[in-house]
């Protein structure tokens, strides 16, 4: 047996891969089969699973097979039944999760390089963890395995095999309905990610399923996690420029892209011009607000937005007659929000879109599902019909390095006392005074979590003022 201090020193070593809202880290120096069997067993441990399922599933990764077979020896040795849901997406892992009603592991570093593999875990219905709600627990109880070693159980939980592909295509047909649309070209970017498994399962016929009249332009659909084409993270511009290339080459109606665990998805029109993930927001809140309407017309709706979203996405959810909830940015915040308030669904500007008949996580494929209805059910182009969710100018996120924080804001809100309002639910959010001289504008100035950076977010009623307002801002930010 070890002393304490080495505890303390795996601890220490464990903090640096278990994030606020899940495991990541590089393979091999912060992600090695011992660590994660010793999560594994802390996991089943913190969370009372011995006795009952717990959902193993994992990415493309080349590390990933070795990963998720180590959480199940984990997971095993302290009573839990390990179901092996093998090859998948991180929403497939959330269905099988919600389906079963049993905690799960899905072994993906998301859009991170292929050097980084991770761990999201959940508590069973898909609900999520963060550090306050079982990680640091989960740290703590793994660090005493890694140092004192692990000791099975007197009845070693089991091991079985289930492909859930096929219910989960099933189960978001059963939510949005896409047979009765025009017949549309699409081209889909999977960037070899998970996307190249479950879009031809989902849209196409690969699990059995009725053919859709959507003719689908496949880019990237094999599965290789070390990525040979771009960075699966189509939130980065360059990683979205061979799709909008596509869309334009062949004719198509409009493009989607996945990032490498399938959780977000990006669309692009027939242009190969970025549709505002603010107004894809809006337009499935619209869809979701009929949907819950038509079940009860008299029903409260609840429909939540993140603090950087457009203006575009609250004023759309409250013309519809239901009510918009405001948030912090991130999807474990979002998570518990969704339940807090049984909202119908939540949109986030980085593209995690939440729903509340998806066990209130968040589905890339439901959203483009979504997506695909609204646009079949019309005649125009998606380039139109984004352009009426895309009314105002954004800045999109910048990013500045700032060491010292605390007088950046000062130097922001010294400028702006006597102009705007000032909100701090996450960092600074002012909001300029309006009048018939003064174009409406707000923006958001918050600190990362993880570096020495200010994110600055700017929307305005048109182009020139958000420039003024942008310009301003980063002078003071940077004034260093």
């Amino acid at each position: 047996m070890h002393t304490s201090d080495s505890i303390d020193d795996y601890r220490d070593a464990l903090s640096g891969v278990i994030k606020t809202y899940d495991v990541r880290g590089l393979v091999g120096s912060g992600l090695t089969p011992e660590i994660v069997t010793a999560i594994a067993a802390a996991f089943v441990d913190e969370i009372g699973a011995a006795g009952s399922e717990v959902v193993v599933g994992h990415d493309m990764r080349d590390s990933s097979p070795e990963f998720a077979a180590a959480f199940a020896r984990g997971a095993q040795a302290r009573g839990a039944d390990v179901v092996s849901i093998g090859l998948c997406s991180t929403d497939e892992s959330y269905f099988a999760s919600g389906a079963l009603q049993a905690p799960a592991a899905m072994f993906t570093a998301s859009h991170n390089p292929a050097t980084y593999n991770g761990i999201k875990l959940s508590r069973a219905g898909a609900q999520g963890l963060s550090m306050d709600t079982g990680l640091a627990a989960i740290r703590d109880r793994a660090a005493v395995y890694l140092a004192e070693g692990l000791e099975p159980v007197a009845e070693p939980g089991s091991y079985r095999e289930q492909d859930v592909l096929a219910d989960y295509a099933a189960y978001l047909r059963g939510l949005v309905d896409l047979s009765g649309i025009r017949p549309i070209k699409i081209v889909v970017d999977a960037g070899n990610g998970m996307g190249g498994l479950t879009v031809p399962a989902v849209l196409g016929e690969a699990a059995g399923l009725p053919a859709l009249p959507i003719e689908i332009v496949p880019l990237y659909f094999e599965l290789d996690g070390t990525f040979p084409n771009h960075e699966a993270n189509p939130l980065e511009p360059a990683n979205l420029v061979d799709l909008q290339a596509a869309v334009v080459e062949h004719g198509a109606d409009l493009g989607l892209a996945f990032d490498g665990d399938a959780d977000r998805c990006f669309v692009v029109d027939e242009t190969g011009g970025a549709v505002s993930p603010s107004a894809v927001a809006a337009i499935v809140a619209l869809r979701e607000i009929d949907r819950a309407r038509a079940e009860d017309p008299d029903a409260e709706i609840t429909v939540i937005h993140n603090l950087i979203t457009s203006n575009i996405v609250p004023e759309t959810i409250e013309a519809a007659g239901a009510t918009a909830y405001r948030t912090r940015v991130g999807h474990s915040l979002i998570k518990a929000a969704m339940r807090e308030s049984g909202a119908v669904f939540g949109g986030e500007h980085s593209a995690h879109y939440y729903f509340r008949d998806f066990w209130s996580a968040d589905n890339g494929m439901l959203a483009a599902m979504h997506m695909l209805a609204e646009f079949g059910a019309q005649e125009r182009p998606l380039s139109e019909l984004a352009a009426e969710y895309t009314p105002y100018s954004q800045s999109g996120e910048i990013n500045s390095t700032v060491e010292d924080v605390p007088a950046a804001y000062a130097r922001v809100v010294e400028a702006f006392t006597g102009r705007a309002e000032f909100d701090e639910l996450d960092g600074l959010t002012i909001t300029g005074y309006t009048d018939e001289t003064e174009p409406f504008w707000w923006f958001s100035v918050r600190p990362s979590n993880t570096e020495p950076l200010l994110r600055l977010n700017v929307e305005a009623a048109d182009a020139p003022t958000m420039t003024r307002i942008r310009d301003e801002v980063l002078a003071l930010v940077r004034a260093e």
